[in-house]
């Protein structure tokens, strides 16, 4: 079994019963079969309870767990305490696993071993209509950056690893407080704790799950995913693990996202310049910064830049030009939108 390590699966369960026999088929079928899940029941009120007891009875490695808070992470936390593997995954319970999910993740895995974490592609679906646009970019935007292997230089702009995406060993799951932090969203603030921590990630071109897209998930109903830009978090990392106060702050953008973030950078009692290409709002005072253009960047003394506009073209010509300043490298700037 030296080769074959046991992969524990926490997968929390509420109220997913009209999907729950297909997400648990995906796995029974897994062509990996050292595996055990760890399902819990976060106070269902369908029929759930009764789908993992059935599947509990037919196959040992099934364990039905009930949760005694409820909520996500608490339930999760159910779970991973019971938890007796090496190797550490997440699943949700109205999606699929592709057959060779797992597989894949070990193999992959035991070509490295501890102190990495593996994480691969999504593909979203739906039973009916057709997937939301929004989705879909994230899942191309994902997908690119698992194939690149972008991860920590991509982590400020949105989580970089779906919650369901990731395999790593037990030891370094522990290492970066695994689901203690009661943070939303917590695969987002997971994957900031690995950057913290210094886990590398590898990144493989394959697509490792099937994403349910549905009006009802969390990610669209919980006050907690309203304001989906996390800027409060993406910040707060930014502070402890990547601002250098020795150096010229520079926050791109002065739309919506702009001024918001304006606003949190002061908080921290961090100075900045504020530029844009906007010829309407240049020297307009706003929050107490007189916007400057952004050329005003190429004279700066080693800056770092935080960039947060949401045209996905301004993004686009943002980079070539900041391709083109030799005196700005690639690792002293970040976007965040």
């Amino acid at each position: 079994m030296e080769k074959q390590p046991l992969v524990s699966i926490i997968m929390a369960v509420k109220d997913t019963a009209p999907y729950l026999h297909e997400c648990l088929d995906s796995i029974l079928n897994q062509t990996y079969q050292n595996w055990e899940l760890l399902a819990v029941n976060d106070h269902s009120s369908d029929a759930t309870p009764s789908i993992l007891a059935e599947y509990a009875a037919k196959d040992p490695r099934v364990r039905f767990l009930n949760s005694d808070q409820p909520k996500l992470i608490p339930t999760l936390q159910v779970g991973y305490a019971q938890a007796k593997g090496e190797l550490i995954n997440r699943m949700d319970s109205d999606d699929r696993m592709p057959l060779y999910k797992l597989q894949v993740l070990v193999d992959e895995w035991m070509k490295y071993g501890k102190g990495y974490v593996i994480a691969g592609g999504t593909e979203h679906f739906v039973d009916e209509g057709e997937v939301g646009d929004g989705f879909l970019k994230y899942e191309r935007w994902l997908n690119e950056v698992a194939r690149t292997n972008a991860h920590y230089q991509e982590i400020y702009r949105e989580c970089v690893i779906p919650s369901h995406c990731w395999l790593m060993h037990k030891e370094d799951f522990d290492a970066v407080d695994a689901f203690n932090p009661v943070i939303y969203p917590e695969d987002y603030d997971l994957c900031f704790r690995m950057y913290r921590f210094g886990l590398k990630i590898i990144g493989i071109d394959v697509i490792l799950h099937h994403w349910r897209d549905r009006s009802n998930r969390i990610s669209r109903t919980w006050d907690e995913y309203k304001d989906n830009r996390y800027f409060d978090m993406k910040l707060r990392f930014f502070y402890e693990l990547d601002r250098d106060k020795t150096r010229p702050l520079v926050l791109w953008g002065a739309g919506r996202n702009g001024k918001d973030m304006a606003k949190l950078i002061q908080t921290y009692g961090d100075t900045f310049h504020w530029v844009c290409d906007n010829e309407r709002k240049i020297g307009k005072d706003i929050y107490g910064v007189i916007m400057e253009d952004f050329s005003v960047i190429e004279q700066l003394e080693n800056p770092q830049l935080m960039i947060v506009v949401s045209s996905p073209d301004g993004k686009i010509e943002i980079q070539k030009l900041l391709n083109t300043w030799g005196k700005v490298a690639v690792k002293d700037y970040w976007f965040f939108a």
